[in-house]
């Protein structure tokens, strides 16, 4: 049981982790702070730059803290803020399915970080 948590705990907390340098950083392909916050202002999040800063920091902090298995329930709380803000600004009027830019990510992620923080983080995880 512990070794399947530490994959689902890496794989998904990463790969949040990940996006949230493509915001704040530019990494992987990512447009950065200011072209987050470009496009934040576009849609109407005012003021973008801290819109793209905090929305950067919660990926980054909510993916890595499920990849050490560290304060899940903040790592939970992390998901489901950003997660809930994604579906409500850009997500949630198109229906459920990714292939049309639907929620079905959102969701997904917000289940598998309750998830995971109701079960625990296994026994390969960083205690205090």
């Amino acid at each position: 049981m512990s070794l399947g948590l530490l994959i689902i705990r890496l794989v998904i907390g990463l790969t949040f982790a990940g996006h949230g340098t493509q915001k704040l950083f530019g990494w992987f392909g990512g447009p950065g702070l200011k072209g987050t916050a470009g496009w934040l202002d576009s849609m109407g999040m005012k003021p973008g730059f801290l819109a793209a800063l905090l929305a950067g920091l919660g990926e980054l902090v909510a993916g890595l803290l499920l990849a050490l298995g560290l304060w899940l329930p903040v790592s939970a709380a992390l998901f489901i803020i950003t997660m809930v803000v994604a579906i409500i600004t850009v997500h949630g009027k198109n229906g459920f399915w990714l292939t049309k830019s639907g929620i079905e990510y959102n969701v997904t992620l917000i289940g598998v970080a309750l998830g995971v923080a109701l079960i625990g983080p296994g026994a390969y995880a960083i205690h205090f």
